[in-house]
């Protein structure tokens, strides 16, 4: 099962990749065109709220709670040779379909709201100044455009998780890449044509929630899943998701509530502040999503089968395996950003409106996300050994510390230091998060962390720890960086990340790091 695993995990990582990389060039155009300034900061927070709704709505909370479901009907029907199973997607698409149509019509009209409660100092400044303050008028302006991506990717996540659960890793994966194709296009080629460049990059993400949408309708015509919507709100199925999704609705979706908390403390700081923010985040988005989210969204729909199957040795196998993979490449990840955040930052935005001055302030606020990015990861890995046990409640009790904490981190940070405490905050909440996940699984019997695991985990870190040395001695200062010419930069950087990947690897096969370890659950 775990080879199986592991190949579903490295094609749904494989995908990932092709989109973390697009997602970088989009990355990089959005840095030449808007730069760190004023619609930079506008555009970023009116595509954050309508990506903060996703997760509520597709594939944080609701698919949480939608996919042991479904799984439980699959069984079912295997069982007693019935078809349930379409039935259920019928009135969850239908169900779903007439709430998130509500809200999406909501905010389009009421988005001067949303702006106001989420970018508060903005809304301080439009009371003041009025028709000078340009901020609140152009995250309206800009929301408007961007909340119907919240339709289409509503739909594009239930479509993925049906067709994840059904073993089809592949579509779903692939799908954000079509996101990242748009933006970058409307950066390029309808920038021109708008006065203020924001406005092309969120008529981006409207045409890329489009193409999603429509991308995945012919995967769930060849699966003989596409079924034709109706309401179901008193349907068997869905009384059950709506049960689980209440509590999982916060319990899931606690790191973006926190990300938008970050960005309403930082309306009130200076200029600059949420693009810096948001570049910080970008990259530590890359190993999450390609190692984090790639072997969670395997995990999850083996869980829930394992759960319904009522196997809790192989479960609690399954969750120490994902362990040790995210640990194998989520260690030198860090590391390496760590020793590297400045070059790679200089590499990637440094050109147009993205100056020397901007690299300084996203590699600071880089530093204190990546403290961090193993507990983003292990949040991954573990929250589905709540949600497959169909258990959505002891998750919201955890969020609910993890939150209170992050405000107070916010408050006791944000006076000292910023935007940084802003981020140093998230990363201390997440930290708090991932343990209190672990601690609940084990008190519970469900899963313990073994010696052999911990052992495994120990030698990857000191292996990390090598191969960021050796990295940090052979990497010239960041003045001596800034006197390179592009081509040169880059390739001292791919010969620095090859060498720390060698070091990294020989190190680990020197302290007994073995393929076995990760290949098989019992090792």
């Amino acid at each position: 099962m775990s080879k199986k695993l592991l190949k579903s995990g490295l094609i749904v990582s494989f995908m990932t990749l092709i989109s973390r990389v697009l997602g970088l060039v989009r990355d990089v155009v959005i840095a030449d065109k808007i730069g760190t300034g004023v619609g930079a900061d506008v555009f970023f927070f009116a595509n954050k709220i309508p990506n903060f709704l996703r997760r509520l709505f597709a594939e944080g909370a609701f698919a949480q709670a939608f996919v042991p479901v479904l799984s439980e009907y699959q069984e079912r029907d295997e069982k007693n040779g019935t078809n349930e199973t379409r039935e259920l997607i019928s009135k969850v698409s239908g169900t779903l379909g007439v709430l998130v149509s509500i809200v999406t019509f909501i905010g389009m009209i009421a988005s001067p709201v949303f702006v106001a409660l989420f970018g508060f100092g903005w809304f301080l400044d439009w009371l003041v100044d009025g028709p000078n303050s340009e901020k609140f008028d152009l995250a309206s302006s800009l929301l408007t455009i961007t909340f119907p991506y919240l339709w289409f990717i509503s739909f594009t996540a239930l479509a993925g998780a049906i067709l994840n659960t059904l073993g089809k890793f592949a579509a779903a994966a692939f799908t954000p890449v079509l996101l990242n194709v748009c933006i970058i296009g409307a950066a390029i080629y309808l920038s021109p044509a708008f006065e203020q460049p924001a406005f092309a990059l969120a008529w981006g993400v409207f045409l890329g929630g489009l193409t999603q949408f429509l991308f995945q309708i012919p995967f769930l015509i060849k699966a003989g899943v596409l079924v034709k919507p109706t309401w179901g709100w008193s349907h068997g199925g869905v009384k059950k998701i709506r049960k689980l999704i209440v509590p999982a609705l916060f319990g899931v979706s606690v790191t973006q509530i926190n990300l938008l908390l970050d960005t309403l403390i930082a309306s009130f700081l200076i200029t600059g502040s949420i693009s810096w923010l948001y570049y910080a985040d970008r990259l530590l988005e890359f190993p999450l999503g390609l190692f984090g989210i790639g072997i969670a969204t395997v995990i999850l729909p083996s869980l829930a089968r394992l759960h319904a199957k009522q196997n809790p040795q192989e479960f609690s196998s399954t969750i120490d395996w994902a362990l040790k993979v995210v640990s194998l490449l989520g260690w030198p990840a860090m590391a390496g950003l760590m020793v590297l955040a400045q070059p790679i930052i200089m590499v990637l935005f440094m050109r147009g409106e993205f100056t020397e001055h901007d690299v300084m302030q996203v590699s600071f606020a880089l530093y204190a996300y990546l403290s961090g990015l193993l507990s983003f990861m292990f949040i991954k890995v573990l929250a589905p050994g709540y949600y497959a046990r169909q258990d959505t409640k002891t998750p919201v009790v955890i969020g609910i510390k993890a939150m209170a904490a992050n405000m107070l981190f916010n408050l006791m940070l944000a006076p000292i230091f910023g935007y940084v405490g802003l981020a140093i905050a998230t990363a201390l909440s997440a930290t708090l998060n991932g343990f209190l996940l672990y601690q609940g699984l084990s008190r519970k019997g469900i899963y313990h962390i073994d010696k052999n695991t911990l052992s495994v985990i120990l030698r990857l870190i000191f292996s990390a720890l090598v191969m960021a040395s050796t990295i940090y001695y052979l990497s010239p200062s960041f003045d001596i960086w800034l006197t390179l010419t592009f081509s040169a930069q880059v390739l001292k950087l791919v010969y620095l990340i090859a060498t720390g990947a060698i070091t990294y690897f020989i190190c680990g096969a020197i302290v007994g790091i073995r393929l076995k370890h990760f290949t098989s659950k019992t090792s």
